[in-house]
């Protein structure tokens, strides 16, 4: 295919390694998945996964041809909007929005599909997340964004004491990875299209913990929200979630899970800055301490955390 033919255009991209383009013909449009790095997660585990939601009735990328050997797919257009744009304009009842997203999300806690075929015939298998992978993640934090803030001699001594901060904190999650999760689930990875909601973005769908979704939605870093809207989305969550949970340990694992997702977040934007001159990041990382410190509070399970950035007061320089 010729990236610079007139009837494809680049559109703008996310976080990732890949490229998007959005192809015109005189009856439709379609979106061009490029990925020549990590091709195997961002083009045949992304169809799988859309593939899985499609056939659960939730709105994907429908795929409409692959040629994987030229590190290409071609999917369905959901179009330009998505619903963080629509929640940014200060007309519409967010509330609202959110009650309609949180129908999603329980739509997709209740998979249980865990195999489909993928478009080259071979078994992909939704993997299963584990304590080990989500403090390789807030390694991220660790090795990217800690050492911005301390002295070459003692980073060794203080990445180790927060090494064992941060797998203590993890021992302390309660529940189960046994529920379908997205694990990139907020609003910009939602479009609207005709009054519809789609899910994109969903390559790193996991079973996992079942507050892992709600934590991304709720604590953003991208969308700023009041306390007030976040109480009443996590509220209505419960009210509206039939399955017998513990509120319990579902709270105590929704807010360790959002420190941890924020301080992999920070790391992640560091490393887009330090790595790939993706600098525009970095104006979120406040927002994203705040998020930080919000979940901390009265909550015995951050002593110790809250102490070493106490004791570490430079890494949390914003």
């Amino acid at each position: 295919m010729n990236f610079n033919d007139s009837k494809i255009s680049p559109i703008k991209g996310d976080a990732s390694f890949r490229k998007f383009y959005r192809k015109k013909t005189k009856k439709k449009t379609s979106i061009i998945v490029y990925s020549d790095k990590e091709k195997i997660k961002n083009l045949l585990n992304y169809d799988s996964i859309n593939k899985i939601l499609n056939k659960k009735k939730i709105s994907a990328p429908k795929l409409i041809s692959e040629n994987y050997s030229n590190n290409f797919i071609e999917v369905e257009d959901l179009g330009n909007e998505t619903v963080f744009n629509i929640i940014k304009k200060k007309k519409i009842n967010k509330f609202k929005m959110y009650k309609k997203i949180l129908l999603i999300l329980l739509k997709l806690q209740n998979i249980k599909l865990k195999k489909i075929k993928n478009f080259n015939k071979k078994t992909f298998k939704v993997p299963s997340y584990s304590h080990r992978i989500l403090f390789e993640e807030t390694k991220l934090f660790l090795d990217w964004y800690v050492p911005k803030f301390i002295k070459k001699n003692k980073r060794y001594k203080i990445k180790k004491n927060l090494k064992k901060v941060l797998s203590l904190l993890i021992s302390k999650i309660q529940l189960s990875n046994t529920t379908f999760v997205h694990r990139d689930f907020h609003v910009s990875n939602l479009m609207i299209k005709n009054n519809k909601i789609s899910l994109i973005d969903t390559q790193d769908a996991v079973y996992g913990n079942i507050a892992y979704d709600l934590a991304s939605l709720i604590d953003d870093v991208r969308l700023k929200t009041s306390n007030n809207l976040k109480k009443m989305i996590y509220e209505s969550y419960i009210d509206l979630n039939n399955k017998k949970i513990n509120k319990t340990k579902f709270k105590n694992d929704f807010e360790i899970l959002s420190v941890l997702r924020n301080l992999k977040v920070i790391g992640i934007f560091t490393r887009l800055a330090k790595r790939d001159n993706k600098k525009k990041y970095l104006k979120l990382i406040p927002y994203a301490w705040k998020l930080i410190d919000n979940r901390m509070k009265n909550n015995s399970n951050f002593n110790d955390l809250i102490n070493f950035l106490k004791e570490n007061p430079k890494i949390k320089k914003k």
